[in-house]
């Protein structure tokens, strides 16, 4: 279990003038103002989560 897959977040889009589920969804992604990176477990619910927001958010690629 040491090598689960992760997905690492940056928030580029401002909440402001977004609807409450969308800036809710950014929460749960543990995002909260500009340019926060936020590194998660790579599950189909996370990946929903960022779906749902991919406007305001980025995938970054680790090496």
């Amino acid at each position: 279990m040491a090598n689960e897959k992760t997905v690492t977040v940056e928030q580029v889009g401002s909440p402001i003038r977004r609807p409450k589920d969308q800036r809710a969804t950014l929460v749960g992604l543990g995002l909260n103002k500009m340019h926060r990176r936020s590194t998660l477990k790579d599950t189909p619910e996370v990946r929903g989560m960022i779906r749902k927001v991919q406007h305001l958010v980025r995938v970054v690629e680790d090496a």
